[in-house]
């Protein structure tokens, strides 16, 4: 069933999501913005964290009219074939001509409503103002302050925070400071929030040099899982959005392992 907001063009909710995400200042892995084209008049917006099948079907039921999601269908590298998962996923789209939107690093490094703000603000990690508060390739990872008795408290508080359980390598008695994040899949800017002087370092994942520098080098790392934290940009973006526009949002959260 539709709601009864007033209704927005696709081409203002997509014009409204570039002003805000700046889609054009990033090196990415995929295309941001418009992804698969749905109908002109948008009165729901479903916010997710990835354009599963679940969540489409999700969206579908909850009457979307567009959906915006941080990992959308299409990246660098793919072989441009429509077939299996890719085709189950579009024709769900298409025959409910529903819009789909995907912003990758943009939303990432939104200032205010990205998944890193939004995860140091979860974590009360306070980010240090201008050049101090990034590091790392295309200035993604975020520095902060937060005073912590322990690594091993700190990641205790991230279990609490996230509802899941994370993985820390590194010293669990070193006291805390200085607090480096970038979401997701980052494990290839630890060297940076070393350099940038972290006593710890939380991301998404970890893979098997991480283990050893942190080791070696003294600085923690927390690994908190891919989805669990980049639950909280897309949502603030479509709360944001939707409140500037008008429109009914949901965030609808597909649980992922990983």
């Amino acid at each position: 069933m539709k709601t009864t907001s007033s209704p927005i063009s696709r081409t203002i909710l997509l014009q409204t999501l570039d002003g805000l995400l700046q889609p054009s200042l990033f090196n990415d892995h995929g295309p941001n913005g418009l992804q698969v084209e749905g109908r002109e008049e948008v009165h729901k917006l479903v916010t997710g964290v990835t354009a599963c099948r679940a969540l489409i079907d999700a969206a579908i039921a909850a009457g979307a009219d567009a959906i915006l999601v941080h990992h959308g269908l299409f990246w660098r590298g793919q072989d441009g074939c429509v077939t299996g998962w890719m085709k189950q996923r579009l024709a769900r789209l298409l025959a409910h001509d529903i819009n789909l939107l995907a912003y990758h690093l943009p939303l990432d490094a939104h200032p205010v409503l990205g998944n890193n703000a939004q995860l140091a603000l979860r974590l009360g990690v306070s980010v240090f103002e201008g050049v101090d508060g990034r590091f790392g390739p295309q200035c993604l990872g975020f520095m902060g302050h937060r005073n912590v008795v322990s690594a091993a408290a700190l990641a205790a508080h991230v279990e609490q925070s996230l509802g899941r359980a994370v993985t820390l390598v590194g010293e669990p008695d070193r006291p805390v400071e200085r607090v480096a994040l970038c979401t997701g899949g980052a494990q290839s800017y630890f060297e940076a929030a070393i350099a940038a002087g972290a006593d710890v370092f939380i991301t998404g994942e970890i893979s098997e040099p991480q283990a050893h520098y942190a080791r070696e080098c003294g600085v923690a790392y927390i690994a908190c899982g891919h989805h669990a934290s980049e639950r909280y940009g897309v949502q603030a973006v479509g709360a944001y959005v939707a409140q500037v526009l008008g429109l009914e949002h949901q965030f609808i959260d597909i649980d992922n392992p990983a």
